[in-house]
């Protein structure tokens, strides 16, 4: 049984940073449910408004629909009496329909529902999916707004109205064009989430277009930075925010973009950077390389933003 309607839910997330943990694997590339655990139970008491569980920087595009399930399961068990946790649904319209019904079963309050796999759609289609997994659940259901998924704002204005359980609206694109109609047509109906790759760095304009809160992966190693610059982004001190770029964000980007995919590798090497190792990556993604994760240890030291109790990596 849901603790939170789906509009209670909404206006729990969109008042506080969103953090999506990343699905510990052992070296077998097995889930590791230990370790996941312990660090999720981190995770939920450090001060975010919401957990996803399975999300893109969770791996849930490589995780089958069982271990789907039981990431979810495992996460509303070890944070759901602190934060409200969520699940995602991804792949085809029916698989879609299996992981939010699974998410719901588990105790999840609400659910991301992620790009259909692979193939080109248009508005009806796109429609149609999200109906189907709207219609097949009682919990609140985000859409994410990326890639093969790109809503309309009269699509989603329909959405909005047919279903109840439709309550928030997740942006990858950066369109801010698009974004706007979206928002200034759907109105308070939905809230809204920036999920550009390290949103941290789009944060402050894109909550000028009304996204009050946005998807931190570096909360995964860094959570009370990342805590800091959501209190300044909210507060709109760009002087404050500015210097947390520099200090920190910036130069974050400049190694996530030394190879492709490193938007979730990275955030599993700074985890292991802070002594919180959660494993490796499946492919198709890579990890990062000894010397990169040692940059960012480097980083992590000199932007005095090394959690508590966390020690220092090794020199490589």
């Amino acid at each position: 049984m849901a603790k939170y309607t789906p509009h209670e839910l909404a206006d729990q997330l969109k008042e506080g940073l969103l953090s999506f943990p990343v699905t510990a694997f052992t070296a077998d590339l097995q889930v590791d449910e230990e370790s996941y655990r312990r660090h999720l139970n981190w995770q939920a008491r450090q001060g975010v408004a919401g957990l996803f569980a399975a999300g893109g920087t969770g791996e849930g595009f490589s995780l089958s629909p069982e271990e789907n399930a039981l990431v979810a399961r495992m996460a509303v068990e070890e944070a759901g009496d602190v934060v409200p946790v969520l699940g995602s649904a991804g792949g085809a319209t029916y698989l879609a329909v299996a992981n939010a019904r699974a998410a719901q079963a588990a105790g999840c309050e609400g659910l991301l529902l992620l790009p259909p796999y692979l193939t080109e759609c248009d508005q009806l289609g796109l429609e149609a999916h999200v109906d189907a997994v709207c219609s097949a659940v009682d919990i609140g259901v985000i859409v994410y707004n990326r890639a093969n998924a790109i809503y309309r704002a009269d699509t989603v204005s329909r959405l909005a109205a047919k279903h109840e359980n439709f309550i928030g609206f997740k942006d990858a694109t950066g369109d801010i064009e698009a974004v706007t109609r979206v928002v200034a047509t759907a109105g308070d109906r939905l809230f809204y989430l920036g999920g550009l790759p390290t949103a941290e760095t789009f944060a402050l304009p894109m909550l000028q277009l009304g996204m009050s809160t946005y998807s931190s992966a570096m909360y995964n190693f860094v959570p009370e930075f990342a805590l800091e610059f959501y209190a300044d982004v909210r507060r709109q001190d760009r002087v404050a925010v500015t210097e947390k770029l520099n200090r920190f964000v910036l130069p974050y980007l400049e190694i996530r973009d030394r190879m492709k995919g490193y938007g979730v590798s990275i955030v599993k090497g700074g985890l292991k950077a802070v002594g919180r190792d959660a494993g490796p990556v499946r492919p198709p993604l890579q990890d990062m390389t000894a010397q990169d994760i040692q940059d960012l240890s480097d980083l992590i030291d000199a932007a005095g933003i090394r959690p508590a109790e966390a020690p220092a990596l090794a020199s490589a």
